[in-house]
């Protein structure tokens, strides 16, 4: 049986260290800490589970801190975690019986990300990230923000899922990093170039974003999932700028990296739903509800086109089309993935109402 030692970073995680811990501590051998200026009970709480907790003095860098941590780690593989991820009763299972079966010449192991959350506690974003390494082979982190573990062999792709649950709302701590760098001249990696436009749009500053996300697809050096992330984000910013011509061009250049994914798949279907124009938007809907999922699972994925939404797409487009039947029959898919949707029970009443429906 391996052992392992969880190493994670903090500052002021008060609310959210208890319920992470306690989710773990009794998996691991070691609890490693390091705390990077937490001035709240984060560090009162943390002593009650590991007697390892560090100082790291803060320098705008998580990839350092995250390093940091992982110097002080003693067993054979390392887990990392944020204060506000845990493991669930089934994860927790999951990861009690990797330890006991895993080969021992497995380097790394990745597992899934349920990062986002509808009002129904349903996942509504997911990826995946390499969450368990061998301590022996020194991986390191890379990355001021939004940083990754540096790894140059394959991963065991497990089907652990590590959920996050976050309590604070975003700031804008990362995009000030970022533009600190800029500031000292620094040359953003294509990776960086990809995040920094992420942030940009999460704070609403489009056409900014746009011009980083155009800047990365030009140089051509970006991994495959966040070139086609690009595309969707750029569809968003145009979207929202109200360039609908731009906002088509880049949901289509998408499929020049993949074949469709279910996101773009339901962009176009409300692209013509919006002109009025159903029977393409059924094309595009039901290619939707058609597709394999992809078999490199380590992209941001959007749930809801994978599962419910083009179902409730369908389910107006075949209605506006007097198609009554078909109509019905996509409702009670979309009621299957979505039983407590508010909107999705109205519709159940206005079909119980109408019998020709």
């Amino acid at each position: 049986m391996i052992t392992i030692s969880l190493c994670m970073i903090m500052k002021n995680e008060e609310k959210t260290l208890p319920n992470c811990l306690d989710s773990v501590r009794d998996i691991v051998e070691e609890i490693i800490i390091v705390d990077t200026g937490s001035t709240d009970r984060s560090k009162e709480i943390a002593k009650r589970y590991t007697n390892h907790i560090y100082d790291f003095a803060w320098t705008d860098d998580f990839g350092a801190a995250r390093n940091a941590s992982f110097h002080y780690a003693t067993q054979e593989y390392i887990l990392w975690l944020d204060a506000d991820d845990v493991l669930l009763e089934e994860a927790r299972q999951k990861l009690t019986l990797l330890k006991q079966t895993l080969d021992p010449s497995v380097d790394v192991v990745s597992m899934k990300y349920h990062y986002a959350f509808d009002e129904y506690g349903n996942v509504s974003l997911s990826f995946r990230r390499n969450r368990l390494v061998k301590r022996s082979k020194g991986f390191r982190w890379v990355g001021a923000v939004h940083e990754y573990l540096d790894v140059d062999c394959p991963s065991f792709r497990s089907d652990i899922a590590v959920t996050h649950r976050r309590v604070r709302s975003h700031s804008d701590r990362n995009l000030r990093i970022y533009e600190n760098l800029l500031k000292t001249g620094a040359d953003l990696s294509p990776r960086d170039r990809f995040y920094y436009a992420n942030e940009l749009r999460d704070h609403r500053h489009f056409e900014k974003a746009i011009e980083q996300y155009l800047a990365f697809l030009q140089t051509e050096e970006g991994w495959i999932e966040d070139v086609i992330s690009a595309c969707a984000n750029l569809a968003d910013c145009y979207h929202q700028t109200g360039d609908r011509a731009n906002e088509l061009r880049y949901t289509l250049k998408s499929f020049e990296y993949d074949v469709p994914r279910a996101e773009f798949c339901c962009r176009i279907g409300y692209a013509f739903m919006q002109r009025r124009e159903y029977r393409k938007a059924i094309f595009w809907y039901r290619l939707a509800t058609e597709l394999p999922r992809p078999q490199n699972d380590s992209g941001f994925s959007r749930e809801a086109c994978w599962t419910w939404l083009p179902h409730v797409q369908l389910c107006v487009c075949y209605d506006r089309l007097g198609e009554y039947q078909k109509s019905r029959e996509h409702h009670e898919i979309a009621l299957r993935y979505r039983p407590d949707d508010k909107a999705i029970l109205a519709n159940q009443a206005f079909f119980d109402r109408d019998e020709r429906r």
